[in-house]
């Protein structure tokens, strides 16, 4: 394995947007940094396989990130989130060269070579997920755990019990997953809303949902009330904004809000979750609608089962993974702008290097 100096590379928080302003790649800088010099005892020294670019991220680049499990990048410093690494060097007893991990928290460093603490890791098996390791930043990782208990926590949906789901950035990495899961958890329609004709195709050609809305040129209103006649059941919520005050406006009594995400709110300097108008509030109330704030870090208890079942359903060929891959450390800025910007369709990863 890799043992002897090498050059080193970072990404960094060049500077922030501003608290409304939209995320540029001169915010980010790629820099050479130094090679860890010493690997202490407890400790291995991991080389970056790949990066996750996640919307929530958004938030990490102002000076508060409006939330309590996660701090602000800081200026000049490499980013911190969530990635697959491989060990090449160990002083740790258990860990050995050649283990490929994942950060049990938000805390691997947006950085080619680095030093962490074998006990901050989480070792992968890659065989568990056919031999694709990527699918562990997605299906099988943070952003399968969240749809899957997120629907299960808060939809509480009851299988063949005629449940009408509808999930808004469904053509994302959480979204698209939340879709399938939907499906496989019980729900007889699930419509997607998303940006593109081609993301229209790829909810209803490859995830075979019973309906797709894009918001950009669709008639949102009239496209609900036509692919979810009885109402809606069920929402999803990952994007916030209009597009999810027209859906709460069709939902049921008794219907249930699954708050992810609000990506569309994040350019905008508004609390988390950010406030919504007062007549979508008063719907919300007089029909008893459960709106929460859905963290999947608070359910922990829960991953491990939840991991596994999703590893069964993707094994089986139940659950389908869409990847958009940046190639190269020194274009994780062009990955996050284009994330945002919604050029990605399921999961935006950044391939760093090889095993």
């Amino acid at each position: 394995m890799e043992t002897t100096k090498k050059e080193n590379y970072r990404v960094v928080l060049k500077n922030r947007p501003g608290a409304n302003g939209e995320p540029k790649e001169d915010n980010f800088l790629y820099e050479p940094c130094a090679f860890p010099s010493e690997v202490p005892k407890g400790f291995v020294l991991l080389k970056m396989l790949y990066l996750s670019v996640d919307p929530f991220m958004r938030c990490l680049m102002n000076e508060e990130s409006g939330v309590t499990y996660v701090k602000s990048w800081t200026l000049g410093e490499a980013l911190l989130g969530i990635g697959l690494a491989v060990v090449v060097q160990t002083n740790d007893e258990n860990l050995k060269c050649g283990v490929v991990v994942t950060g049990k928290q938000l805390n691997f460093p947006y950085q080619l070579y680095f030093v962490e603490s074998a006990e901050a890791l989480q070792p992968v098996d890659i065989a568990a997920v056919g031999g694709k390791m990527s699918l562990f930043l997605s299906c099988v990782g943070l952003i399968g755990l969240t749809s899957l208990i997120g629907i299960r926590e808060k939809g509480r949906i009851v299988p063949e019990s005629d449940k009408t789901f509808v999930v808004s950035g469904a053509a994302g990495a959480c979204g698209s997953l939340a879709a399938q899961i939907a499906r496989l958890e019980g729900c007889e329609t699930v419509v997607g809303i998303c940006g593109s004709n081609e993301k229209c195709r790829f909810l209803i050609e490859e995830l075979c949902l019973d309906g797709a809305i894009d918001y950009k040129k669709d008639n949102i209103e009239k496209r609900l009330k036509e692919l979810c006649p009885s109402g809606i059941d069920v929402y999803f919520d990952n994007v916030g904004g209009e597009i999810s005050n027209e859906v709460i406006k069709q939902m049921k009594d008794g219907g249930r809000i699954i708050l992810c995400g609000q990506i569309s709110q994040y350019n905008k300097d508004v609390p988390y979750p950010p406030p919504i108008p007062e007549n979508i509030s008063e719907i919300i109330t007089q029909r008893n609608i459960e709106r929460e704030r859905f963290t999947v870090m608070n359910y922990t208890n829960q991953y491990p089962a939840a991991l596994q079942q999703l590893a069964k359903w993707l094994l089986e060929g139940k659950l389908k993974v869409k990847e958009t891959i940046e190639t190269g450390l020194e274009n994780t800025g062009r990955a996050f702008v284009k994330m945002m910007r919604g050029d990605n369709i399921g999961k935006q990863l950044v391939h760093v290097s090889d095993l």
